[in-house]
Parts: C-alpha cells; sequence; structure tokens
C-alpha cells in the first residue's frame, strides 16, 4: 500500500511569495535610498539651500523627487524576464503593489524629511509631484526597459526646473505650477494612473537576451 504522504504546505506561502519577489527587485535596496532622499531634504531645509518661496526655492526639491522617482522605475526591472512572466499569475498584483507601495514611501520620507521646516508648496505639492514623476518612470521602464527607466523621470525633472525659472503656465509642467493648480493635479493623477495600468498589465520592458 502506498503511503498518503501528510505533509502540508508552509501556513504563509503567499508571504515567502512576496519577500522573495521583493528581494528579486532590490526593494529593500530602494527603500533606503529613498530614505537617503528624505534626509537629503531635511538637509536642504536645515542648512538653508533651500530658501525662499519664489519658484527657485522648488529646484533642489524637484531635483530631489525625481531622484525618488526614478528609484520607483528602476525596481520594476525583473531580473528573470519572460520565465517569470509564463509562470507568475501574481506577478501583476506584486508590481502594483511594488508601485504603489514604494510611491506611497516616497511621499512618507520626504513628508518626514520636510516635517521640521517648511518646504514651498508643502505637502501637496510634493505628493502631486512625486506621483506624476513616479508615473513617468513607469511609463519609461515599459519603453527602455527598467534599468534604464531613471531617465525618464530625470529628464522631466531637468525641464522642471527650467520651467520653474521661466515660470511656465501649462499643467503638464506640473512642478512649476501652484500646490492647489487643478490642471496640474489632474495631469500628475493621469501620468500616474497610465504608469501604473502599464506597469501592471505589462511590465517592464525586458533585455532581448532576456
Amino acid at each position: 500500500m502506498t503511503a498518503v504522504s501528510t505533509h502540508q504546505p508552509g501556513p504563509l506561502p503567499g508571504l515567502r511569495l512576496l519577500f522573495l519577489h521583493l528581494i528579486s527587485r532590490r526593494v529593500p535596496a530602494a527603500a533606503a535610498v529613498l530614505a537617503v532622499c528624505g534626509v537629503l531634504l531635511r538637509l536642504g531645509l536645515q542648512w538653508h539651500w533651500i530658501t525662499g518661496s519664489g519658484p527657485q526655492a522648488a529646484e533642489l526639491p524637484v531635483m530631489i523627487e525625481g531622484a525618488a522617482a526614478a528609484v520607483i522605475a528602476v525596481v520594476t526591472a525583473s531580473p528573470f524576464g519572460e520565465p517569470e512572466r509564463a509562470t507568475g499569475r501574481w506577478l501583476p498584483y506584486l508590481r502594483l503593489a511594488d508601485a504603489v507601495g514604494l510611491t506611497l514611501a516616497a511621499m512618507g520620507v520626504l513628508a518626514a524629511g520636510m516635517a521640521a521646516a517648511g518646504l514651498p508648496g508643502g505637502t501637496l505639492a510634493m505628493a502631486r509631484n512625486v506621483a506624476g514623476l513616479a508615473g513617468l518612470g513607469l511609463l519609461s521602464s515599459a519603453v527602455l526597459g527598467g534599468l534604464l527607466a531613471w531617465i525618464g523621470p530625470m529628464a522631466y525633472a531637468v525641464v522642471a526646473e527650467f520651467a520653474l525659472i521661466e515660470v511656465w503656465t501649462t499643467p503638464w509642467m506640473w512642478p512649476a505650477r501652484p500646490p492647489h493648480d487643478g490642471g496640474a493635479a489632474l495631469c500628475a493623477a493621469l501620468a500616474f494612473a497610465a504608469g501604473l495600468a502599464v506597469t501592471t498589465l505589462r511590465g517592464a520592458r525586458d533585455p532581448a537576451h532576456e
């Protein structure tokens, strides 16, 4: 008579899957870099690298927000390529969780960095900028690949620096708009929603050899 195995799967296989996915996407390292962004923002405020309330005062914060968005975008890179796509039925949900979780983490650490001193535009402008820039990064990952996805948000941040100096009024340059500008918030939200949709359904563009 064949013995019947009584072995049961681990009590929390879903948590193990999540842990392995986070490690493969270098999420812990990304969280550490986001924390550094928060520290840089805090130092900029404390040491008066960020002064005044005009457009120039937002230049350094926008670059820090762009760096945070670049980190979020790079995490989309998969080390496994097509085999992971073919076998991972939970992969879209994990991609979504990565993007949303790291975006919220970026907002949290930057909000903590500005807590002790006023940042031009306040938390509302920061959250809008991070969300929109993260969306651009996620879209870049689908076009350029995860490892080059940082190019999108950083290039946009550089253009936004010029927009701040020249006081552009287009809502598509949302970092240059006031915090309560509804059009700018809508444009940033659309960029973030589009990035989330593409990342969830498709993921980053894999290199040809993968």
